[in-house]
């Protein structure tokens, strides 16, 4: 019996501190995340960023008096390439990159031989890829970023989070208005 005030001296100690580990190195492992989810969306915005000069180009020579949308989209590509901000920053300058492109594609349907074009049908099939994987990989990392800022904001976890500096993180949101918008039905 000599032993029970040490088990419980050992019990009262090891266990806050097993949970402050534990807790610490779980705020690694999301920062950790986060880092790995952003990076795979800019390897896929990359991705983006390099089929756009070549669909431009097969877009020109069928749509010569484009010529302004043709260089606004290729301005805005040029603004996402260099943008290294915050995802939000970041988030703000791909909106504006993809209502470009989707005024491209609208003026493409003015072009019936464009859109017969196999140059252009692969390249639009690409981009059609490109965004679903920019899709699925801002999914991962917003859900990252979700169980980051959980973490910071509970209690007691937020106690370790102040401690040692860790930060929210912002989501990566691309604003798409027509999922916003209700469908009209007309009966």
């Amino acid at each position: 019996m000599e032993f029970a005030p040490l088990i419980i001296i050992a019990v009262v100690v090891l266990v806050p501190l097993i949970w402050f580990v534990t807790t610490y190195n779980r705020f690694v492992k999301l920062r950790n995340h986060c880092t790995e989810a952003w990076s795979n969306i800019d390897t896929e915005l990359k991705r983006r960023y390099e089929l756009i000069p070549n669909l431009i180009n097969t877009v020109k020579g069928y749509a010569k008096h484009e010529k302004e949308l043709l260089e606004e989209v290729t301005r805005l590509r040029q603004v996402c390439m260099s943008d290294n901000g915050s995802p939000a920053q970041q988030s703000a300058t791909e909106n504006m990159l993809i209502q470009g492109l989707k005024k491209l594609m609208v003026v493409v349907e003015n072009y019936p031989d464009l859109k017969a074009s196999t140059n252009f049908l692969q390249l639009q099939n690409e981009l059609t890829n490109t965004e679903d994987r920019i899709q699925a990989a801002r999914r991962f990392f917003n859900g990252n970023v979700r169980e980051n800022n959980n973490l910071i904001q509970g209690f007691p976890s937020n106690i370790i989070a102040g401690m040692f500096g860790f930060k929210e993180q912002e989501f990566f949101e691309v604003e798409d208005a027509a999922v916003r918008v209700a469908p009209k039905v007309n009966l």
